[in-house]
């Protein structure tokens, strides 16, 4: 799967309008192949992208958990020591 789409669940503060579109675009990429669509593919590929926007949207609304939420900064730093003993 594209590894630009971040978890948004479970966040405090919680996902923005942006960072689910942006999650929702890079997913409608991904299954399109398309970064930018030609102008006979727009229509089609802009209702994709508000569909699956919609979606998350819901979804994210919908879910439930018991555990404490994430704090950004403390992922940012988790993902950059990964890379960091990954890519060195």
């Amino acid at each position: 799967m594209c590894r630009n789409i971040k978890t948004l669940f479970n966040f405090e503060p919680p996902a923005t309008g942006d960072e689910i579109h942006a999650s929702a675009l890079q997913f409608v990429r991904k299954l399109s192949g398309f970064n930018k669509p030609s102008q006979a593919n727009a229509e089609a590929f802009d209702r994709a992208v508000a569909e699956v926007t919609d979606s998350a949207r819901r979804l994210l609304a919908s879910l439930h958990t018991h555990a404490p939420a994430r704090d950004r900064e403390t992922e940012a730093e988790k993902a950059k020591e990964r890379s960091r003993l990954r890519f060195g």
